[in-house]
């Protein structure tokens, strides 16, 4: 058994030493992250494609392997195959046969045949032999080439058969680092998670600045979503996670500067402190969630006097993108949920915010800030290997306790936000279920009866496992998270 793996569209098109070193990379990558998870395989180059031999041990894990596949940056489809060697078109359709015979049953199907080598038969010949043999042998729902419910792959290489038994598409992209390496200012919100995520998947080794405006409790969260972002689409290479107290900052906007200027200089004094992170990294370009028009730092003009707070090049890949798509992105990735957990840290909020801010001025409101302020925040910033995190996070997330049984007297906090549970209320038998939505917790949990255990609900159980660690480190054992077995 063993996958064969599609290169990203835009790599077959460049020139041949181009592509010999992309698909060297990606093949290092393949090897580096299958082994991260302990499974045995052979990886082999071909130019135009790799191959995945899956060893006998790792063949129970074959789904395993078709998710990690899955989600490495310049795979664009990946095939699941069974090769063996065949004696004539005949022979090629009893295989198909063997396979396809019970799968057919009801359905309706198109055979499609890709051919490479010299054979006595051509494409076309044999796909009319073996859809005809299977419409006729098996019982089948007859055969549709243009929708079908089932499609029947072969790919004929020389005197091999491949059997294709599933195929999915993968991430496409390109392979990590054929772009240099970036600093992307993550919040853990919708965008800055999206934004990483666009930028590892163009190939760009990405590393995480995250600017702290929520003290411990807003770390813990963007801590989980750069290791999860990390650990799911580059887990290949190592890269940094830099943690920048950005409380200083802020209170010195709001002694000194303009009120309707305070997001503005909030952002160029980010832009200042990432640019330092990045410097002390040896990088040259950094990444924002940035959207035109999102909000009001994000208006053209804003966005023009912000961008010149630094010499680095700044990259906005969700510059023309709606909210609508960024969320979609977000769902599909799997980001959505730790966006939803994580509280809005604006730093400041200006009750009449400038949308054309005007840069003399800017400079003049910045000018009342302390001059050393970015260098003494920067210096004191946490500058950790991703990996550290992944433990540290680990750690954390392991000292939560869950469990799909409830005993008596037990109290079920429903964390979700008020409109998803509207849409699917939870009801218990012989359980009291108190709906507080994960944003006002933190301040009203305090005020119920701490003589009961509390067991706190959530969709899918990343929002009531943060809450829960959040609760323990303000001192709260009496919290666990309750986790429905699914039906």
């Amino acid at each position: 058994m063993k996958f064969i793996i599609k290169l990203h569209p835009e790599i077959t098109i460049k020139s041949r030493s181009v592509r010999k070193r992309f698909t060297k990379l990606l093949e290092s990558n393949i090897r580096l992250v299958i082994k991260q998870n302990e499974l045995s395989v052979e990886v082999r180059n071909l130019y135009d494609k790799l191959v995945v031999m899956v060893n006998p041990s790792a063949q129970p894990h074959v789904a395993q392997l078709a998710e990690i596949l899955r989600n490495i940056p310049g795979i664009e489809q990946a095939l699941l195959v069974e090769e063996s060697e065949y004696v004539d078109i005949d022979d090629i359709y009893q295989q198909v046969k063997a396979y396809w015979h019970d799968k057919l049953a009801g359905k309706s199907f198109a055979v499609r045949v890709k051919r490479k080598g010299k054979q006595t038969f051509s494409s076309t010949e044999v796909a009319a032999y073996v859809g005809g043999g299977l419409n006729q042998f098996c019982e089948t729902g007859g055969v549709n080439l243009s929708k079908p419910d089932v499609v029947v792959s072969l790919e004929i290489d020389k005197d091999k058969l491949y059997i294709v038994k599933d195929q999915f598409k993968c991430l496409g992209g390109m392979p990590l680092p054929t772009q240099e390496d970036v600093v992307s200012l993550i919040s853990g919100g919708f965008d800055s998670g999206v934004a990483s995520y666009q930028m590892i998947k163009r190939g760009a080794k990405t590393h995480f600045c995250f600017f702290n405006l929520g003290g411990r409790d807003h770390e813990i969260g963007v801590k989980q979503v750069s290791y999860y972002l990390w650990k799911k689409f580059s887990s290949s290479h190592k890269v940094k996670f830099v943690a920048v107290d950005f409380e200083p900052v802020v209170t010195a906007i709001l002694e000194h500067v303009d009120n309707g200027m305070m997001g503005v200089v909030l952002k160029r004094m980010m832009l200042r402190a990432a640019e330092q992170v990045a410097d002390n990294l040896q990088i040259n370009a950094l990444v924002t969630g940035e959207a035109l028009g999102q909000v009001s730092s994000q208006t053209m003009t804003n966005l023009h006097v912000i961008q010149q707070a630094t010499n680095k090049l700044v990259l906005r890949p969700l510059i023309c993108m709606d909210k609508s798509e960024i969320i979609d992105i977000a769902r599909k990735i799997g980001t959505e949920d730790f966006a939803k957990t994580m509280p809005e840290y604006c730093g400041v909020i200006s009750k009449n915010p400038t949308v054309r801010a005007v840069l003399e001025k800017v400079q003049e409101e910045e000018a009342k800030l302390p001059e050393d302020l970015i260098d003494r925040v920067v210096k004191a910033a946490n500058v950790r290997d991703i990996r550290s995190i992944a433990k540290e996070t680990e750690e954390e997330i392991r000292e939560v306790e869950s469990t799909a049984s409830l005993p008596q007297g037990a109290v079920v906090l429903d964390i979700r936000a008020p409109e998803e549970e509207d849409a699917n209320p939870l009801e218990l038998d012989n359980i009291d279920v108190v709906h507080i939505p994960f944003f006002r917790l933190s301040t009203q949990f305090g005020d119920l009866d701490q003589s009961k255990d509390y067991y706190l609900y959530c969709e899918r159980g990343v929002m009531s496992k943060l809450q829960t660690l959040l609760l323990h480190e303000q001192g709260f054992e009496n919290v666990k998270v309750y986790r429905p077995n699914k039906k």
